[in-house]
C-alpha cells in the first residue's frame, strides 16, 4: 500500500527535512490515516460506522503518543531529529480530548510519517507504520 502511495506524482521532494515540522505532520497525518483505513477496509468490517470507530482507536493523539514511545531506540539519528522538531513545534491548537504533551508526541509521529513519505522511503515508512499499528492494536481503549 505504501509503495502505491509513493507512485503518486509529485510526492517526493528534494529536501523534506528542510520543511517546517508542522508541514511534515500535515502530510504525515494523511499518510497514516490512509494506512489505517486501508488496513481496516481489508479486515472484513463492512459498516462505515464501525470502520470509523476502529480508525479512531489508531489515529487519536493518545494512541499515537504511545506508539512513538514504542519506537524509541529503533529510529535513526536523522529520524530522531525529525521527531524532535515535530514534538517541539507549536501547533495553533490542541484538541479537546488530548493533553498538550500527548498532542505534541502525536505531532512528532506524524512529522516522521510525512518526512519518510516525502523522502520516498517506502520500506522504512512501511516498517514504522507496521510497528505503530501493531503497538496501537495491542492497547485496549
Amino acid at each position: 500500500m505504501i509503495r502505491l502511495l509513493l507512485e503518486i506524482p509529485g510526492n517526493q521532494i528534494a529536501h523534506p527535512a528542510e520543511l517546517p515540522a508542522l508541514v511534515l505532520a500535515y502530510v504525515g497525518d494523511v499518510v497514516y490515516e490512509l494506512a489505517v483505513r486501508s488496513h481496516l477496509a481489508g479486515s472484513g468490517l463492512s459498516s462505515t460506522g464501525r470502520l470509523h470507530a476502529e480508525a479512531v482507536k489508531y489515529v487519536n493523539a493518545g494512541a499515537q503518543a504511545r506508539a512513538l514511545k514504542a519506537l524509541e531506540g529503533s529510529i535513526s539519528t536523522e529520524e530522531a531529529a525529525v521527531v524532535r522538531r515535530g514534538r517541539n513545534a507549536k501547533p495553533p491548537h490542541t484538541p479537546r480530548g488530548a493533553g498538550v504533551m500527548e498532542y505534541r508526541h502525536s505531532t512528532a509521529l506524524e512529522s516522521l510519517f510525512g518526512y519518510l513519505y516525502l523522502k520516498g522511503d517506502a520500506v522504512r515508512l512501511s516498517e514504522i507504520i507496521s510497528v505503530v499499528m501493531e503497538t496501537v492494536s495491542g492497547y485496549d481503549e
